[in-house]
């Protein structure tokens, strides 16, 4: 191959829509150096599976934020959804021997709640024409009050002992949560990509009017957006309500809006809509936990990570502002 062929190819190679997989390989090499345990087997582990919850939450987000949208409850969401699972197996189990039942009755109700709190935020942006940000700042309140009130302000303790040996389960030595993220990645890939929805939601993300011109149905494409954050979102609480077999109504979820947006802008989807891609919020998320891994190990204090976090966010949008 001649170099003006050589050229010509890396012209052609999208580097934006690389640029995440590119950070994160340079990070993780960063952070071997600085390290010795970083690349030991079960650190690695323990990274991907602390990052599945929110990982598997920025899934959700990424389609909110490609149509024009955003959604701040997903960390109170979380936690009542976890809540309202745990106490409603603790009451099956009074009644019912059989546990693997009463987890899948729980499972099916989370992800049925799940699926109607977010289609309430998406009813109210979409047909009560109320901002994005307001209405889930809203609703970030009521689930939380809702969440303290029904546990009393305390941690909700689950009866059911194999829905704990769930949460802690592995299969070929990664965690079934990690599996379940990398599962629904591929599958709202496919969505998201080769379509209908996919490029309706695109289309409204990128210009709502354009869309709207082009017969595409844009209160539904929108209001799918936020019926599926929630149901994704039940996903994840369910998974890290079995991790502990409890669930803790004042901390549970508590800052998951900031860790799955951070993922979704870092893994190269425009903060203003319309294109975003749903490895790259995989990868947003991986590199978010290598981070926190990374000051951990160096010894940095725990309470800057926020810090670290937000300057990620910022630095981020500065970037998608100065390409476009």
């Amino acid at each position: 191959m001649t170099i003006l062929n050589r050229s010509a190819l890396l012209k052609k190679i999208d580097w934006q829509k690389y640029a995440s997989f590119i950070a994160l390989l340079v990070l993780i090499l960063i952070s071997s150096f600085l390290s010795p345990y970083f690349l030991k087997f079960q650190n690695l582990v323990n990274i991907l599976r602390q990052v599945s919850y929110t990982g598997i939450i920025a899934l959700g987000m990424t389609f909110v934020i490609i149509g024009g949208g955003i959604d701040l409850s997903v960390g109170s969401m979380t936690a009542f959804i976890g809540a309202v699972v745990v106490l409603l197996m603790n009451s099956l189990g009074t009644v019912m021997r059989n546990e693997f039942i009463v987890i899948i009755i729980g499972i099916a109700t989370g992800i049925t709640v799940g699926a109607l709190l977010g289609a309430f935020n998406g009813f109210m942006i979409t047909k009560g024409k109320i901002a994005p940000f307001i209405v889930t700042l809203g609703s970030m309140a009521i689930f939380r009050s809702l969440t303290l009130y029904i546990g009393n302000a305390g941690e909700i303790r689950s009866s059911n002992i194999i829905y704990g040996e769930f949460g802690m389960g592995s299969f070929m030595l990664i965690p079934v949560p990690v599996w379940v993220m990398l599962i629904l990645a591929a599958i709202l890939n496919l969505v998201l990509n080769n379509t209908r929805y996919g490029r309706y939601i695109c289309a409204v993300g990128s210009n709502q009017n354009v869309a709207m011109f082009s017969a595409i149905n844009v209160s539904f494409v929108r209001f799918f957006s936020y019926t599926l954050n929630g149901i994704l979102i039940a996903v994840s609480s369910i998974l890290l309500a079995s991790r502990f077999n409890a669930v803790s109504t004042s901390n549970m979820g508590m800052g998951f809006e900031l860790d799955a947006i951070a993922a979704v802008i870092v893994g190269g989807t425009v903060m203003t809509g319309g294109r975003g891609t749903v490895w790259g919020t995989v990868c947003g998320a991986v590199i978010l936990g290598v981070i926190n891994n990374m000051l951990n190990m160096v010894g940095v204090s725990p309470y800057l990570q926020g810090t670290v976090k937000g300057i990620v966010i910022i630095g981020a949008v500065y970037i998608q502002r100065q390409k476009q």
